[in-house]
């Protein structure tokens, strides 16, 4: 494999640009360290005597000693690594569960410990090698976000669909013992991994706090094709409910022994059961919010400020675009939106015709199904698709359907809006503020 990584492009007026560097040029070593991703150039480069070794397209090789003026960069920039595959053939793996004809890139299992800590990934740590836990100790690759769904090992094993090189536990005590924070997750599959074995998992994982900061349990996520794959049961409206009915005060009880809130229930169970959620207070300062625990909450109170500033806008008739799981609440804080604004909503929930009606979650409608879902609902003077459906900054659905083909599809003015009430009350009012 080449050595080093290839520079993507430059920040103006950076110390890059004034040293030659160009896109294309490739980062060998900082002060005589190998450079074999950005983590490596993040760390290496922080001093402010820096000596580069610099690779050029043609094969020419500089060496660049840099006295770095404080608060200047580099102003490299890299690609992200390329991800490492997943060696576990998990029961509930969603990448086994999708269609043919997505996005090749909706395809590939990551389990690299790097994108954990670069973004939040989860990872299951059951691949990884004595030498990467070296260098998170090392390097402080803290916090990272770790897939647990059972201490047990051998449901864990079970659940992974492999024995475990080595229990979990483990390599938590070592994680923790070198003082790398992480946040924990579990898949819930009912009648596999709750009962007494989520007791288990739930009391060895908060037996590390503070260094396992966090704890959230997710209901597993089931889609139409599953034929040929393990029966696992879903979370019905009747299993949500009687779950938060135990776990919240456990919730609840381990917020008050360790001094701070340590186990959340995805937003999920809360939405198939039809319970209120919890108060935004115990939710502590959102640490599971990306695997969607608290969104809802935030959604609320959101909405509540939204409304108590809007204002009256032009009468005209807006449809906005949701998942099924969510729409209840959406329904609601868009007919009090109406009240203050004039504006004449109609919510649209989309069922999932690409995985099937189990899947609810709007981040996973296909451009189809909203298109289907809003034949013969009328016309309207704009459509409200939350960014959540998109691929970042491409403006396309999982199903590669664009946001052009949509408004081409359905013949009116589409517009993309941050998921949240202020990022959709902001382009209402951008549109038919008076």
């Amino acid at each position: 494999m080449k050595q080093g990584i290839v520079i993507e492009y430059l920040e103006p007026g950076s110390i890059g640009v004034e040293m030659d560097i160009e896109p294309g040029d490739r980062l060998m070593s900082i002060n005589g360290h190998r450079i074999r991703d950005i983590i490596d150039y993040g760390f290496y480069s922080d001093d402010d005597e820096l000596v580069l070794e610099i690779e050029k397209p043609g094969g020419d090789i500089w060496e660049l000693e840099i006295e770095r003026a404080e608060g200047k960069s580099l102003g490299l920039r890299f690609a992200a690594p390329r991800p490492s595959r997943c060696s576990n053939a998990c029961l509930f793996c969603f990448v086994d569960q999708l269609p043919g004809g997505l996005r090749r890139s909706l395809y590939v299992k990551d389990e690299d410990y790097r994108l954990s800590f670069l973004y939040g990934n989860f990872v299951t740590l059951s691949s990884l090698s004595r030498e990467a836990l070296n260098r998170i100790r090392r390097q402080r690759l803290s916090p990272l976000y770790i897939s647990v769904h059972a201490t047990d090992s051998r449901l864990r094993g079970e659940l992974l669909g492999h024995r475990e090189r080595r229990p979990i536990m483990e390599w938590l005590r070592e994680l923790a013992d070198a003082g790398i924070t992480m946040h924990t997750q579990v898949v819930l599959c009912p009648g596999r991994n709750d009962g007494r074995y989520l007791d288990e998992t739930v009391g060895d994982l908060a037996g590390l706090y503070p260094q396992v900061a966090s704890l959230a349990v997710v209901p597993v996520g089931l889609t139409r094709y599953r034929d040929s794959l393990a029966e696992i049961r879903p979370v019905t409206r009747k299993y949500a409910a009687e779950f938060i009915a135990h776990w919240q005060p456990v919730a609840r009880a381990l917020e008050s022994r360790l001094g701070a809130p340590f186990l959340f229930l995805g937003d999920e169970f809360y939405l198939k059961a039809g319970s209120p959620f919890p108060a935004i207070e115990e939710y502590g300062d959102f640490p599971q919010l990306e695997n969607g625990v608290g969104m809802v909450p935030l959604f609320l109170e959101d909405a509540s400020h939204v409304l108590s500033m809007a204002e009256s806008m032009k009468p005209v008739r807006v449809a906005a675009v949701t998942g099924v799981s969510a729409s209840g609440v959406v329904t609601d804080f868009l007919r009090r939106l109406s009240l203050k604004t004039g504006i004449r909503f109609s919510t649209v929930a989309v069922e999932n015709s690409l995985f099937g009606e189990t899947v609810t979650v709007a981040g996973l409608v296909p451009g189809k199904a909203v298109v289907e879902g809003l034949r013969g609902k009328g016309v309207f003077d704009l459509l409200l698709v939350p960014d959540v459906m998109l691929k970042e900054d491409e403006g396309i659905f999982i199903d590669d359907l664009t946001v052009r083909d949509l408004g081409e599809e359905l013949k009116t003015e589409v517009a993309v809006f941050s998921a949240s009430p202020s990022g959709l009350y902001d382009v209402l009012m951008g549109r038919f503020g008076r």
